[in-house]
């Protein structure tokens, strides 16, 4: 079996003390492909550190982008590092995460809403599809994503989805892909479980967005790449699939979306 875990963390300090274990655990459990998402301050080498690990991993990509927590840093030096590492290496594959956060509102919603733009707006300019970050923001993040990404080809991914079904339909027909987590195995997450099941499999990913949201039945432990299975073994429970059949389709869309190899990029030694 062959899974792809979208939208991980494991440049940061939580794998500090075991990251290649993490990442030999992920290989052994069938994750042949990572994307590590680089987040944080702007101007601490985040995007310089997820960079670093996807050059030194044949398995893992990267995407680097301001989170919307962080939009209050973002400046010109910020975009400059961005355009910088995105020209130099052929291991970021994405802009992201990057949107709006109305749960949180670590930075003010009109400054948000700014720098969501302007880096749609970038990305476009360097051809890179975006991975979406947005809560409790739904119809802010569509409204941006219309103007700005109508007709764009390359799209992007909402990712560790929990909107509304009307936001992932609005989402797929501006060709944007939706990914799940680990708490689309919560207990209380019935809700989010009906939209999933309503969604067509071939606009899916699956991710773990670790070390957060570990699924049933790891609740309570740190996530890793390795439990996106349990996503996929959920998902596949939604749809009447095999779980490898799961991993197939998520893998392939994962490859249609970011214009990867569709096997995934483990190679020996990785």
């Amino acid at each position: 079996m062959r899974f792809i875990d979208s939208h991980c963390h494991i440049d940061g300090p939580e794998f500090d003390a075991d990251r290649q274990e993490a990442i030999a655990r992920a290989h052994e459990a069938g994750v042949n492909s990572m994307l590590n998402v680089g987040t944080g301050d702007p101007h601490s080498g985040v995007f310089e550190r997820a960079v670093e690990l996807a050059e030194k991993h044949s398995s893992i990509y990267a995407a680097i982008g301001v989170h919307p927590h962080d939009a209050k840093l973002f400046d010109d030096a910020a975009e400059q590092r961005l355009v910088s590492l995105v020209r130099q290496s052929k291991r970021v594959i994405a802009w992201g995460e990057i949107g709006l956060d109305y749960h949180y509102d670590h930075s003010p919603r009109d400054t948000q809403r700014e720098v969501f733009t302007r880096q749609l707006r970038l990305a476009r300019e360097q051809d890179l599809p975006v991975v979406i970050h947005s809560r409790e923001a739904d119809d802010d993040t569509i409204a941006i994503l219309r103007e700005e990404l109508t007709d764009y080809p390359r799209a992007g991914v909402l990712h560790c989805f929990g909107g509304s079904l009307a936001m992932a339909q609005a989402a797929i027909e501006l060709g944007f892909f939706i990914s799940f987590a680990g708490n689309l195995t919560f207990k209380k997450a019935e809700d989010l479980r009906e939209v999933a099941r309503q969604l067509p499999l071939g606009r899916l990913l699956i991710e773990t967005d670790c070390p957060y949201l570990t699924p049933v039945p790891f609740r309570g432990k740190r996530n890793e790449p390795a439990r996106v299975v349990e996503t996929a073994r959920c998902l596949g429970s939604l749809h009447g699939k095999e779980l490898e059949e799961i991993g197939r389709i998520t893998s392939e869309n994962f490859a249609r979306l970011f214009g990867v190899p569709p096997s995934g990029g483990l190679v020996a030694g990785s």
